[in-house]
């Protein structure tokens, strides 16, 4: 999640799990109690749904969704109603049994009021019109089709879900309760020529009249209504097999067809290496992967689908500054942690978030080695010692900790758990406890009891520590890397030697020497600049190593200083403008550019048509520094501005618009047409783009003179996009 983008160790007496009796029993069903009354969304104990034929025809034009739903459900015991999360909807027709029954839509749920009895099995039809506030998200290309950029760039609309959590509902009567486990078979009606990915195995394609099809999924077993999920928009595939027999569909937009080596590399590596890790079968039909446009996080893990946002469809150069494959990783691992086997509620999260980042990080230790795992642990363990210096530690149990908490602290306990009770034990609890709970729901005790039998200890302190204390325990963690990785030995080992000691009485060079480790030597890049000499420095230049030659880029070193500074080494900083990383070339332009005012065409030239990451990161920062050069091309400066102001365009993901935001207002190019963008920017899906929106309308908003042009350009938009922009009118 990806996208996207929630989620123990100490050492306790061994006896065996069944002389631990009831008090062990007894305490975790009181912990799990004392979490459950926190409230959650309502689920009703007496009705059992089993399964779900749905026909759904998205309306674009309206965004709206023409739905028709049939619910098989059992009454467990006598009720005298049934009900459905339902938001924003209006229903054509109601049918129980296949007879008219009275309803009752407050605009949040649909309730059937009737005597139901014990042990009898009913049928629900439902046919309805939705108008979803969020879930569903019409993603449509505004550029005008003259435009040859646009064409060749975002010739494309999409309709996709994101239904994380409990919020389904926005689309079809369902259940914000992740409780209730249904089979849903999914048919959606769509235009002949769009693809459509969903849950479930694709049995047919039929078409209609009018240009339209429906495309049938089948889905075998039962899944939380938060997980389901489609997507509808213009798509090719790459197609494997993992080695269990199970199909991959990796999809891809036709223009981006070399763009999915790079992207998806390893994808069947991941899954192959899951499925023996887990120890369990991968639970469902298929499994596919599909790129979208503006998604909100990094990927969500929908059954058997995932969605990730298209700003991972990277070529190869890319691929060592930003790839899919944590994301990849961490979805694919929700398939068993959170779809198979899914937390009762938001109280028990560390079982989706902790358990996928942890596997994931296993998953990328198999692909790039365990170096790069235990630096990556050390990372996160850094960032984790961080918020307990400042007071902000969380406990794992706390439903409403931070990400950084659910998915890395998480992660971080069961490192903790398998150092603690060993290989073998930890295997077996996984599996045992994925076996137990499967297509069902579980909670953190339940997890424990599963690993307390495994491990034949008590795991009560590890509970103490890891999931209820708020302290990150940072002298264990480093005691336990310290023993697994040689180069983080060596770090520990130099910083208690700079404790004791001036650090200009350490030898940093002999350390560099010392190791091999590419990690170690970034690191010490990173954090140790202002006391490297310049003959390390140029030996760090003189490596082919990719990441050590960024940090040189992203270094603070002075340029421009006579003490550090001699030809050789600005003769190095010139040669990572030609280095394959995106990253790279753009802090090396940057610095380059900011220094040596006499070379900056050159340094220009040499990267004139570099798009950089997804997000032309280094292109967007080549306009600008095109645009601010005084003599450089001075008849192309129209032609670099149309550009440039081109990519604050809805075409456009948020983070490539939002950079080119930033630069237009650095360099003071804000024009009529971005001012427009920027207002209905403010009313973006993106929460995190839409708050960058607004702070930057804020403050245009002070000056008298952007204010009154803000004004003006409003008169001509729908009122749709004027909604945070009317909230500052109403003010005056």
């Amino acid at each position: 999640m990806e996208c996207i983008n929630w989620v123990g160790i100490m050492e306790s007496p061994n006896f065996e799990m069944h002389c631990i009796g009831l008090y062990m029993i007894d305490k975790y069903l009181l912990f799990s109690l004392f979490f459950t009354v926190l409230g959650v969304a309502q689920h009703q104990d007496k009705v059992d749904f089993i399964r779900a034929s749905i026909l759904v025809q998205p309306l674009p034009l309206k965004k709206q969704i023409k739905g028709d739903v049939s619910y098989e459900f059992e009454v467990l015991a006598n009720v005298d109603s049934v009900f459905l999360d339902a938001h924003n909807m209006d229903f054509e027709k109601v049918y129980l049994d296949n007879a008219e029954v009275p309803f009752s839509n407050d605009g949040k749920t649909i309730t059937i009021k009737k005597s139901f009895k014990k042990r009898k099995a009913h049928q629900l039809q439902l046919e309805y019109v939705a108008t979803p506030k969020q879930t569903v998200y019409f993603v449509g290309n505004s550029a005008p089709l003259s435009d040859q950029m646009a064409v060749a760039e975002h010739s494309r609309s999409q309709i996709w879900t994101q239904g994380q959590g409990k919020y389904t509902s926005h689309w079809l009567p369902s259940f914000d309760a992740m409780e209730e486990k249904v089979e849903f078979d999914l048919n959606i009606k769509t235009p002949a020529a769009s693809t459509v990915i969903a849950n479930g195995k694709l049995v047919r394609r039929q078409k209609e009249k009018d240009s339209l099809a429906i495309w049938k999924f089948d889905m075998k077993q039962p899944m939380s209504s938060y997980l389901l999920a489609f997507v509808i928009g213009n798509y090719s595939k790459q197609e494997l097999v993992s080695n269990s027999g199970i199909p991959i569909e990796n999809y891809f937009y036709p223009r981006d067809s070399l763009r999915v080596e790079p992207t998806y590399r390893y994808t069947k590596e991941i899954f192959d290496f899951l499925e023996t890790e887990i120890g369990v079968a991968y639970p469902w039909q298929n499994y596919k992967q599909v790129p979208v446009h503006d998604f909100l996080y990094a990927g969500m893990e929908n059954t058997g689908a995932t969605i990730f946002s298209d700003g991972f469809m990277i070529d190869s150069t890319a691929f060592v500054d930003k790839n899919y494959v944590n994301v990849n990783a961490h979805e694919l691992a929700h398939q068993w942690f959170g779809n198979l086997v899914t937390e009762k509620d938001g109280n028990h999260h560390w079982l989706h978030e902790g358990f996928a980042t942890y596997y994931a990080y296993l998953a990328e230790k198999e692909i790039f080695g365990d170096e790069h795992f235990y630096w990556k642990l050390y990372d996160k363990a850094q960032q984790l010692q961080g918020l307990s210096e400042r007071g902000e530690g969380e406990a794992l149990l706390n439903p409403k900790a931070s990400s950084l908490t659910f998915y890395e602290k998480g992660a971080w306990a069961l490192v903790a758990l398998r150092n603690m009770v060993g290989d073998d034990a930890f295997r077996r609890g996984i599996i045992k406890y994925l076996k137990k709970y499967q297509y069902k729901n579980a909670t953190v005790a339940q997890f424990l009891q599963e690993m307390e039998e495994a491990g034949k200890k008590d795991l009560s302190a590890f509970s103490t520590k890891w999931l209820e204390g708020t302290e990150y325990p940072m002298t264990e963690v480093k005691s336990m890397l310290k023993s697994r990785e040689p180069s983080l030995a060596l770090l520990f080992e130099m910083e208690g030697r700079i404790e004791d000691a001036q650090s200009k009485d350490i030898v940093y060079e002999s350390y560099w020497d010392a190791t091999i480790s590419v990690h170690f030597k970034k690191h010490l890049l990173q954090n140790f600049q202002g006391n490297l000499s310049i003959s390390l420095i140029q030996k760090a230049f003189e490596t082919d190593a990719i990441t050590i030659r960024q940090a040189l880029a992203a270094s603070p070193l002075d340029l421009s200083s006579s003490d550090t500074l001699n030809k050789e080494v600005k003769h190095s900083f010139e040669s990572l403008l030609a280095d394959r990383s995106y990253v790279t070339q753009e802090l090396a332009l940057i610095k380059l550019w900011s220094t040596f005012e006499k070379d900056r065409s050159n340094y220009l030239d040499q990267l004139e048509g570099i798009q950089g990451l997804p997000n032309k990161n280094v292109r967007l920062l080549w306009l600008t520094l095109a645009l601010v050069t005084p003599d450089y091309r001075i008849a192309d400066k129209p032609v670099f501005f149309k550009e440039l102001s081109f990519y604050t365009g809805s075409s456009y993901n948020p983070e490539l618009r939002q950079t080119a935001f930033q630069y237009l207002n650095d360099i003071g190019a804000l024009n009529e047409e971005v001012f427009r963008e920027l207002i209905k920017a403010t009313n973006h899906h993106s929460w995190q783009f839409r708050s960058f929106a607004r702070r930057l309308l804020d403050e245009l908003w002070k000056d008298e003179g952007f204010k009154i042009q803000l004004q003006e350009i409003a008169k001509g938009l729908k009122e749709d996009d004027l909604r945070y922009l009317n909230t500052k009118l109403n003010l005056e």
